[in-house]
């Protein structure tokens, strides 16, 4: 088996997937669900109901607020109860739709049945009308960046798609979410794939799996074997081989130029696994993007798991679930801890980008106090874009803004590799984070004036 990988850098992070053999189960509906209007990259969704509406599962509360934007579907019935602002998992207030739940009751224009619908299904599908479907349906990228699925399928002006690779990495070390679905779903991703292959006009079609999931690289290789045009790809365990640029290396080989560049420019569209299946699930069953698969995990947790949960789910909830807060000292993250957003409260929802919700218990919750850099290098044998982080990140903490733009800051994938490999626990991507937000104001700026 030829096992591929990123040329550039990259970290093995302790293996946790503490998850990965429990099934799947719905997570109870929340007694009120909270729908931030900004689920995606772009402007926020615009409310289009007010206190007091009535709302059903599936039915639209917020349209898109401009071209690079999605909007929100309830994944509850029951009252509006109010449009506010709360604190979300960014730390920042944002404005919400808060919803009081009274049973779950769907709108009926919902495919609920089991029935695989294939494309062979569906001549009628042309590429624009599956890409009008998936904007429709508020699809928007699941690995937690949040673009707009639609837009991707849009290539820019000169660039010209060739194939689709579907990101089934899931390269942080606890999170086990895709696994699950590829291991329950496998038949509507795959649909969902052929859906993303026709709308972007491609023939060929990749599936990146890392090799700690044989059983879903076996189950997929299977289903796949009769259709010469998808290939499932093995790929080395590396961190962030999630990363679409590092993916696009491993898979065909190219590497994709710094910023504004985009995989598409080197003729690759990328795809989640769990949006290759919301498509399927919006184009063929009217199914709008309103819940996710999830995973809740810590060494400490009483019962790590899987869940197939509603948008709006208080994160309280899933940790319920899983049987409480563990003792001690506690750091709670949306997302894994490679680079997940530590919250400030566990009352934040679960949005379209919210893969897992990881607990770092004891030691693992504290950072360690930084000792001056060594001059080791660990950090830029590290960096999988070939950046000088430890540059970076002084520049950075010395507001010299000039000499990060140039340095190339913008290119930075806030993977935490360099954070990571750190043997004096600088606060590397912490300084970073701060520059290339500062860099990335500045040009927009910049822009806005020419």
């Amino acid at each position: 088996m030829n096992i591929r990988t990123f040329r550039i850098g990259g970290v093995h992070p302790e293996e946790n997937k503490l998850s990965h053999d429990i099934a799947t189960v719905a997570a109870p509906l929340p007694k009120q669900a909270v729908f931030p209007l900004s689920q995606h990259i772009g402007a926020p969704a615009k409310a289009v109901v007010a206190k007091g509406d009535k709302v059903k599962v599936g039915t639209l509360i917020a349209e898109a607020g401009g071209f690079v934007s999605a909007p929100v579907y309830s994944s509850v019935s029951g009252t509006v109860a109010k449009i506010d602002t709360i604190i979300d998992a960014t730390g920042y207030q944002k404005p919400v739709i808060i919803i009081n739940v009274e049973g779950d009751e769907w709108e009926e224009s919902i495919d609920r049945s089991d029935k695989l619908e294939t494309l062979a299904d569906h001549p009628e599908l042309t590429p624009e009308e599956i890409v009008e479907r998936i904007k429709t349906a508020g699809v928007t990228g699941m690995g937690g960046a949040g673009f707009p699925t639609f837009i991707k399928l849009c290539p820019p002006p000169g660039a010209k798609a060739e194939c689709v690779i579907i990101n089934a990495v899931e390269c942080e070390p606890y999170i086990t979410a895709d696994f699950r679905l590829m291991m329950e779903h496998a038949d509507e991703i795959l649909v969902g794939l052929d859906l993303l292959m026709k709308a972007a006009k491609v023939d060929k079609g990749y599936i990146g799996i890392e090799t700690n999931k044989p059983e879903a690289i076996a189950l997929l290789t299977e289903k796949t074997a009769n259709d010469p045009r998808i290939e499932v790809v093995p790929l080395k365990q590396r961190y962030p081989q999630g990363g679409e640029k590092q993916l696009v290396d491993a898979v065909i080989r190219r590497q994709v130029p710094a910023p504004p560049a985009i995989p598409v420019n080197v003729g690759a569209i990328v795809q989640n696994v769990g949006t290759a299946y919301a498509v399927y699930e919006a184009v063929m069953k009217n199914k709008p993007l309103f819940e996710r698969y999830t995973t809740v995990t810590g060494k400490l947790l009483a019962h790590p798991g899987n869940f197939l949960v509603r948008m709006g789910t208080p994160m309280r909830v899933l940790i319920d679930l899983c049987g409480g807060m563990p003792e001690g000292d506690n750091k709670v993250l949306a997302g894994g801890p490679m680079m997940g957003k530590a919250l400030m409260n566990i009352d934040v929802p679960v949005c379209k980008g919210t893969n897992s919700v990881t607990i770092l218990s004891g030691d693992d919750a504290v950072r360690k106090e930084p000792d001056p850099c060594i001059r080791c290098a660990k950090c830029v044998a590290a960096c999988p874009m070939g950046l000088e982080p430890y540059l970076l990140a002084t520049a950075s903490a010395k507001h010299m803004w000039d000499k990060v733009e140039q340095e190339d800051i913008v290119s930075c994938i806030e993977c935490g590799s360099c954070q990571f490999t750190c043997p004096s626990h600088r606060p590397i991507l912490d300084n970073i984070r701060l520059g290339k937000s500062t860099v990335m104001g500045i040009i927009r700026a910049r822009n806005a004036k020419k």
